[in-house]
């Protein structure tokens, strides 16, 4: 049956009066066996066609535009020789961790965080490292930078605030957080950002959920390290959607 209709086929293109397919009659066209051969043939040609023009269309009128808008085509041109170099890790679990939270002495303020979740859920990297909690710049630039981290006070226990005579009276509590960049260049690590939130709220609370946010753009080079410190790190909730860190190259 293949073979007959490959035959029929090739006769029908064959035949000196292939008609132009817009120009049949739709129910004289169907009586003719050679009707749906040359339907398609006309589809295939029609279609090959437009594909043809738009691309020329789009060239064309890209060259024109471009003769008055010369950055396009110096834009597209960057963005397609630039990589993609970003990177958006999560609260993590510090089990693997040796002495997570130790303050770093005599270089850093606060505690760092030692670990960040990297590949799963809302985490990923694109061209970029994360080593002890440390993301590793790449390619030198532009980049922006930031950091939110949540955190859980909870009240002292009964006995430790030294006194009933403050038992109704508010607690203060602050919190800080602070992003830092190593360079090969320099000893020690550098401060790039803080923030500080100080709360107040009755002791009748158990506990107070705040958080901090900042962000910023900053000049790295090749090798450079980013990391986060707190105030104190017990006191932060490490879930996906509350506490991140992350960078983008800009330019």
């Amino acid at each position: 049956m293949k073979q007959t209709f490959s035959k029929s086929s090739i006769s029908c293109l064959m035949r000196a009066n292939l008609r132009i397919v817009k120009g049949l009659d739709l129910d004289g066209g169907k009586d003719d066996p050679c009707w749906p051969v040359t339907q398609q043939l006309h589809f295939l040609i029609e279609k090959s066609m437009s594909n043809r023009y738009e691309k020329e269309i789009y060239s064309a009128v890209k060259e024109e535009v471009s003769k008055v808008l010369p950055s396009l085509t110096t834009q597209e041109r960057d963005s397609a020789l630039r990589p993609e170099i970003a990177a958006h890790v999560t609260g993590g679990s510090f089990d693997n961790v040796a002495s997570p939270g130790s303050p770093l002495k005599g270089k850093v303020l606060g505690q760092k965080i030692p670990a960040w979740e990297s590949a799963r859920g809302l985490a990923f990297l694109h061209n970029m490292e994360l080593r002890n909690g440390e993301l590793i710049i790449p390619q030198a630039g532009l980049y922006y930078i930031y950091s939110q981290t949540y955190f859980r006070q909870s009240q002292p226990e009964e006995g430790d605030d030294g006194g009933d005579e403050q038992e109704n009276e508010p607690s203060d509590k602050q919190m800080l957080q602070y992003i830092y960049k190593k360079v090969s260049s320099y000893p020690a690590p550098i401060l790039l950002m803080k923030n500080a939130r100080t709360t107040c709220w009755s002791k009748d609370a158990e506990y107070g959920l705040y958080s901090i946010y900042q962000a910023g753009v900053v000049q790295l080079g090749i090798g450079d390290r980013l990391f986060v410190t707190v105030s104190n790190l017990s006191t932060v909730d490490m879930d996906e959607k509350s506490s991140f860190f992350g960078a983008f190259l800009v330019s």
